[in-house]
Parts: structure tokens; sequence; C-alpha cells
């Protein structure tokens, strides 16, 4: 099916949409500095963001039952805040530091780009984050979703279809006349065999400067572009 036919592009959210690791370092020293705490704040995001597949793999595997990605990283934090021995934390900290993740901002070709698709697609997200911290992260940067999709109106984490196939369901589309934009190889497989149409968008510094993973597109995706412009650009608009 030729592109012009896709009428919603959804988007992957956490390093696709969002520079999740600084915003996660920047909440955490400004933490340290009013706690007088000092600790290896970028190895404390590093560890946070790797006990986020580990976390939802139980919920994926029906081992427990669905819990929001909020709770899973509230549960993750307390986690390490005892393994980096930072203790006196009370609920209410542990409370806003764990909404670092609400408070991400974009990368800088994001509105820009979106601004250009907007007036031709439905936008919106096909995110792991739970519906309230999308949309406070939304409105705190200004993201112009039409909708917030993903994994909680699916009641499922990605990559299980259904929370593809929900997205599309919800827009009454068909899955192919959906686009996924992600900066996430297997995030775009996953999409594609339900049918999704695919944009890979390359973000070299997601996981910050060793970076070695996701750095090219390694499927065959409809759409390989360096950025949200350029992504825009790829599809006439």
């Amino acid at each position: 099916m030729p592109l012009t036919r896709i009428k919603a592009i959804t988007f992957d959210v956490f390093g696709t949409v969002v520079d999740w690791r600084n915003g996660v370092i920047r909440d955490l020293r400004t933490f340290g500095q009013t706690k007088e705490v000092t600790a290896d704040w970028e190895s404390f995001a590093d560890s946070w963001r790797a006990l986020y597949q580990p976390s939802m793999d139980k919920v994926r595997r029906g081992e427990r039952p669905w819990v929001r990605l909020d709770d899973l990283h509230r549960e993750s934090l307390v986690t390490l805040l005892g393994r980096f021995g930072i203790p006196g934390i009370t609920a209410t900290e542990i409370d806003h530091l764990n909404r670092a993740w609400h408070r991400l901002d974009p990368w800088p070709d994001v509105l820009p780009g979106l601004a250009r698709l907007k007036p031709r697609y439905i936008l919106a997200t096909m995110s792991n984050g739970n519906v309230s911290l999308m949309v406070n992260m939304a409105k705190r940067a200004g993201l112009p979703w039409d909708a917030i999709l993903g994994a909680e109106p699916a009641q499922g984490y990605k990559p299980l279809p259904h929370v593809y196939l929900t997205g599309a369901r919800w827009l009454d589309l068909r899955p192919d006349q959906c686009m996924l934009v992600a900066a996430h190889n297997s995030d775009l497989i996953a999409a594609a065999g339900q049918g999704f149409r695919t944009g890979f968008v390359v973000r070299p510094n997601e996981h910050g400067p060793n970076q070695s993973t996701d750095l090219k597109a390694d499927g065959d995706f409809d759409v390989v572009a360096a950025d949200f412009l350029d992504l825009a650009r790829q599809l006439g608009c």
C-alpha cells in the first residue's frame, strides 16, 4: 500500500520523542543538591532505565496483573535508592522524583517536525507510558497529540501484538493505515508484524555518548529518517 494511504502516525515516546536520559539525570542532580546527597547520577539514570524492560516482562508474561509504568518506575526507584545507599527519602520525595519521567524534554527537531505532520495526520502516542504520564509530559512540553494510545489503553506492554492493534482499533483504522515512528528497531519490527507501516528515526545519543544500539535501521522500514523534520519531508509535509 502506498504511504499516501496512511491516516495516523503513532510514536514511541521514550528516546524517540523525548530525551529521557538527560531529563532524568537533571532531576536526579536537583534532588541530590536539595538533599545534599552525592551519587553517580548518570549511572543511577542508566540503572533505572535498565530495570525498565525486566519490570514489564512480568506483566507481559502474566506473572502479575496489569501495573502502570508509573508504578513500575517507582518500584525500580525504591530498589535503586537502596542499591546506591541513599537513605531517609520520604514517600512524598520518592513520588516527586518518580515523576521525573513526566518532565522530559523533546529532542530539538520534535516540535517543528510534529507541527508539519499534524495538518495531514492524526498524531498519537504508542508508548509503554501510562496515560497520565503521557498527558503531563505533553502539557509541559507542548506535544500536540490527538490521542494517547499504547500500553494503558491496551492493558499490556509493547511489543505484545494487541498493544499496536488496540491503537489502530481505537482510531477506527486498519493497521496498514497507521505508521509507527520509533528509534528502536525491535519496536518497529513488532509493529510491522501487525501490519503497521514503519518509520525509523535515529537517536544516536539516547543512551549517552557510548551508545552502541539502534544506530541504524536494521529492518526494511518504509521510511528511514535523520530526525522528525526529515520524516515530515519524506512524507510530503
